[in-house]
């Protein structure tokens, strides 16, 4: 019997849904006839847009801090570790969004792996990608 049960919810289930659908068609043509027009909302996050999107704080891993960086700060331009595969757009976005300056460039330079060993021991050490932001003349972005 438990089986008949679920044969008979489920064709309730399905007529349930075409009257929806019916009385859906009904309101929109009664629309139609009184002249009111109707708008359909789109979503403002697209399939496409959803997959490329990357939040800030996943773009920008963290500053680096090296001597060269430092005197760069003089000249107001910064330097982060970004995550690869990121491209100038996002980046600027991410620093603008984070620390609310406002970017004028971007450059990014890739830093490859290394050979590294230690005794017998052959490896890699790990590479990662650069950003340099340039900022706008009075923006300041506190780091330490």
């Amino acid at each position: 019997m438990a089986l008949l049960d679920f044969l008979k919810n489920k064709e309730s289930a399905e007529k349930s849904k075409q009257n929806k659908t019916v009385k859906k068609t009904v309101n929109t043509s009664v629309a139609e006839k009184a002249g009111v027009v109707t708008v359909e909302k789109k979503p403002h996050i697209t399939e496409a847009s959803r997959s490329k999107s990357k939040f800030s704080y996943n773009i920008i891993r963290e500053p680096h801090i090296s001597e060269k960086a430092s005197t760069l700060t003089e000249l107001n331009q910064y330097t982060f570790k970004v995550t690869p595969g990121t491209n100038k757009s996002e980046i600027k976005k991410a620093v603008e969004g984070t620390y609310g300056v406002k970017v004028l460039s971007v450059n990014i330079i890739k830093i490859p792996n290394k050979k590294r060993r230690v005794g017998r021991t052959k490896g890699f050490k790990k590479g990662y990608t650069k950003a340099v932001l340039k900022l706008k003349q009075g923006d300041k972005i506190e780091i330490l």
